[in-house]
């Protein structure tokens, strides 16, 4: 029985990395057609069904429903949306220091997860499925907020071609004033995404140019996996 345990926990904690493979893959397709706010929206209501699904898990006595919700937590977390949504919505003075905000509250949120995880908080045997559950919280409240902002600037812009929807977002995210110049940058990216062609995975193993990038990324990548963070 010892082994069959070890093999299920094995499973737990990898399930989630098999449901991030599924949530990146198609990150790119799903943003495009529905935008980056949409897509987050969805994010949150997926990420509080896996959390409610793990958290009821002690009462229906079914490991198979911490399987599914961490399958459905990796889905949600690994599509990458807040740091590209935040980015965009944010003013050019303030770009940097947003996206960065996006690592310091993921290594906040592991720190915390990591803490509250001990017997002594919510590791107890009566306490772990709030602590499963707890990873919904944060999903709800952005569920409650993120309705009050608007679409991506560029999104709308770039996208969906609406220019009027463009400026009403970034009067509505940077108050009145003139942002004719962000404008602007937006119409140079989309007139420089015309001329780009986007590589497909496939392509990019291929392309010469870019093997020793891709070399870095994947080792440094492969590297990260072997700290055990998936197990966080």
């Amino acid at each position: 029985q010892q082994d069959n345990l070890l093999f299920l926990w094995s499973i737990i904690v990898s399930i989630f990395g098999i449901g991030g493979l599924l949530g990146s893959s198609g990150s790119r397709y799903l943003t495009v057609k529905f935008g980056k706010k949409k897509c987050l929206l969805c994010n949150n209501v997926l990420m509080i069904a896996a959390a409610s699904i793990m958290g009821c898990s002690k009462i229906a006595q079914s490991f198979e429903m911490i399987l599914i919700g961490r399958f459905m937590c990796g889905v949600s977390l690994c599509v990458p949306l807040h740091h590209q949504y935040v980015g965009e919505i944010s003013p050019k003075k303030l770009r940097g220091f947003a996206n960065s905000t996006s690592s310091f509250f993921w290594s906040l949120g592991k720190a915390v997860g990591q803490i509250s995880g001990q017997r002594e908080l919510l590791g107890s045997q009566t306490l772990w499925p709030m602590l499963m559950a707890s990873c919904g919280f944060p999903a709800l409240v952005q569920l409650v907020m993120l309705p009050f902002f608007p679409e991506s600037p560029p999104y709308l812009l770039m996208h969906k071609g609406d220019q009027e929807g463009c400026k009403k977002a970034i009067r509505q995210l940077w108050g009145e004033g003139q942002h004719q110049a962000e404008i602007d940058d937006i119409m140079k990216e989309k007139a420089t995404m015309k001329n780009t062609k986007i590589l497909s995975v496939l392509e990019l193993v291929k392309e010469p140019a870019f093997r020793w990038q891709l070399y870095m990324i994947v080792i440094l990548t492969a590297t990260v996996q072997l700290c055990g963070i998936n197990a966080v």
